[in-house]
Order: C-alpha cells, then structure tokens, then sequence
C-alpha cells in the first residue's frame, strides 16, 4: 500500500476510535471524523464509504497491533489452557472493552460485528474440520460452526456488559471453555467414540 494512502487511513482510523470512545456512533458525523482527523471529507470518501467500514478496520488494525489478529490462529490444539492468541485477543478486548461496547452493542456497527463473527467462525470452522472429516450425513459444518461461533460471541460480548468486569484470564478461559468440549463433541460424533476428552485424545 502506498505509505500515503496508510498515513491517511491511520489517521482516520485513530481519528473515529478517539470519538468512539466520547460518544456512540450513531453520534459521529462523517464530518467529525475528518475534523478530527485534520482532512476533509471527500478525502474521507477516497479511502471508505462508510463509517462503519472504518471502523471495522481501525478494530482490526488495533487488533494486530496487540498481536492478537484471529487470522493468524492456525491449527486449533484441544488444550486444556486457553492458546495465547485468544488470551491476547480477550486482553485487547478489555484494553478497549468501552470502545468494543459500543461498536457490538445496539446503535453499533453491524459491518464490525459481522466481521468479528466472521473472524471466530472461521476460527471454529478451522479447528472442527482439522480434528473430524465431518460427513455430510452428520450436521453440516457450517451450522456447527454457526452456533458455535454464536456461543462465543455472547460470552464475550456479556463479558463485557458485566459490572464490574472479570479478568481477561477468566474470560478467556470461560470462551476456551465453550470451545473445546463442542469441537470434541464433534470428533467424538466424526469417530463413533463418545470418550473423546478435551484434549482431543480419548480414556481408556
């Protein structure tokens, strides 16, 4: 990418999340975006046609900053212990939990939920398809993921709706929770063997 074109969206980026965190979106004008910004709004208009966009990328740019980009999860081991990943991830969670309030709740950005769903989903789909074949005579994959996918969505995001607020370590630990026993329940389906751990190994 052009360094000019990645200044400017920086800018823009750093410009909403500042608002974000003074008022709900539905608040900011595209013209406060740019105020802040220190650039007009047709440049706004050259980089995004949206500020739900924007926002959607400055989440995942903040994100790759904590070092707790989902895409770069790879294979999912059934551990006991919640990965660092998904820890570093919950952690930048609460470091912006007012900002990610907001952006996920009622009033917030639908483009930035459905891209975060889709970032857990595909996380899901990765670790079910990699521990089972999962035939077709069973429940389709994307449907399994689906609802896992939403489990986890609503542990996180109540997490952050509580008063006052549980550890990241706890939270994470609680979503690892979710995690581990549905994709062992589907290994356990895939082989016929309903003594399938959490750690993906089976007792004797």
């Amino acid at each position: 990418m052009d360094p000019r074109i990645a200044r400017t969206r920086a800018l823009l980026q750093d410009a909403l999340l500042s608002l974000a965190r003074e008022r709900d979106l539905d608040e900011i004008a595209v013209a406060d975006i740019a105020d802040r910004a220190t650039i007009n709004r047709s440049t706004f208009y050259q980089h995004y046609a949206d500020k739900e966009t924007l926002l959607a990328d400055a989440l995942d740019a903040r994100a790759r900053q904590a070092g707790a980009d989902l895409d770069e999860a790879g294979t999912l081991e059934l551990t006991d212990d919640p990965p660092d990943l998904l820890v570093r991830y919950v952690e930048h969670l609460d470091e912006n939990a007012a900002l990610y309030r907001r952006a996920l709740g009622e009033g917030g950005s639908s483009i930035a939920s459905a891209r975060l769903g889709a970032r857990i989903n595909a996380v899901v789909t990765q670790g079910v398809s990699d521990h089972t074949d999962h035939p077709e005579t069973e429940m389709p994959l994307e449907i399994v993921a689906a609802g896992i996918t939403g489990s986890l969505v609503g542990v996180l995001t109540a997490w952050l709706d509580m008063v006052p607020r549980p550890s990241p370590e706890q939270a994470s630990g609680w979503a690892w929770r979710m995690l581990v026993p549905a994709v062992a329940k589907e290994i356990a389906l895939d082989t016929g063997d309903a003594r399938c751990s959490v750690s993906g190994t089976t007792s004797p």
